[in-house]
């Protein structure tokens, strides 16, 4: 049995590889760039682009492998102004489309997908349950929501696929969002949020996501869908303002009008000058937890980690990060 992890170079696929390496298992990281990470050469090595179907031909499923689709378009960098949709559409949609085609040719029969909160868009009830409505605000929670679609039609033809979806991923090796706040505050400087700060907004580790990935394979790749996030997450006012006086800086939050806030952020990324985008800063002062109950019930999963602790281990690499670089 193999475990082939297309995205495997990124964030959660080197977690996933690497925890994969440390168990015995044989593992293939099809990606289109090869970093300098430890997991490698333990783990092989496929130059794969999915958004390309002749390119699936170097791979050779087997119907006893296990497939990892962890490649994905997000908001990271390098995002366009324009066509945003036909950006993440090819590589959320297209490459999804080819990966789950190739399955089926090849009779390989169980997928692990991950997908994102965002589908749902803004809460319409609390905690937000597999069930509740797909709705999502931009381009990006769009393309995962079309992607889950084609997964569910692969299901009819026989291909076992969990899908999980995630809430903001954190872990050691990406700051995100998180980057402009610990520029602040490692700087001493006012911390302003995206409304008054009384709302709770639920992130999940990158080492819990790995677990859960690995409860899924346990239990037989069930065709159902899991929301992955903490356990009881504070406020943000809480989390931030904790936070701040954890790591010594002199920075304070500053309370804003939410809405005039989200205004102001949308004209700024019309005139190019994004700070967060849309499908971000609109759900930032919202109530947002997902429901992990079922994740918990099916895969006899948990969170081991919370978001006071995630943020913390966050900035120590952000701060390990400016020492290294001296910026």
């Amino acid at each position: 049995m193999r475990h082939i992890i297309f995205g495997g170079d990124g964030f959660v696929g080197r977690y996933l590889a690497e925890d994969l390496i440390s168990k015995g298992k044989q593992v293939i990281v099809c990606d289109i760039h090869q970093s300098k990470l430890p997991i490698y050469p333990e783990a092989a090595f496929i130059k794969l682009d999915i958004t390309k179907l002749e390119a699936f031909e170097a791979l050779k499923l087997t119907p006893t492998d296990i497939v990892y689709h962890l490649a994905a378009r997000q908001y990271d960098r390098n995002i366009p102004k324009r066509n945003r949709r036909q950006y993440f559409e090819q590589v959320n949609c297209i490459g999804t489309a080819n990966v789950l085609e190739h399955l089926s040719q090849q009779g390989s029969r169980n997928l692990i997908y991950f997908s994102t909160d965002m589908v749902y868009g803004k809460p319409q009830r609390l905690p937000v349950d597999i069930n509740h409505d797909r709705k999502p605000y931009g381009p990006y929670g769009q393309s995962k929501k079309k992607a889950e679609d084609l997964c569910k039609l692969y299901r009819e033809k026989g291909i076992n696929i969990t899908i999980f979806r995630p809430r903001l991923i954190i872990g050691p090796g990406r700051l995100g969002v998180l980057g402009k706040l610990f520029f602040l505050i490692n700087k001493n400087l006012p911390v302003p949020m995206i409304g008054n700060g009384s709302n709770h907004y639920q992130m999940v580790s990158v080492f819990d996501c790995v677990s859960a990935i690995r409860c899924a394979v346990n239990k037989g790749v069930p065709n159902q869908e899991y929301n992955l996030g903490s356990k009881e997450p504070p406020s943000v006012e809480e989390l931030l303002g904790n936070f701040i006086k954890r790591v010594k800086s002199n920075s304070f939050l500053i309370k804003t009008p939410g809405s005039l806030i989200k205004q102001v952020l949308k004209l700024l990324d019309r005139l190019g000058l994004t700070l967060m985008y849309e499908e971000q800063f609109m759900i930032a002062d919202e109530n947002y937890i997902v429901d992990v109950s079922k994740t918990e019930n099916d895969l006899g999963w948990k969170p081991d980690y919370q978001d006071d602790e995630m943020i913390y281990q966050a900035f120590k690499e952000y701060k390990n990060r400016l020492k290294k670089t001296g910026y």
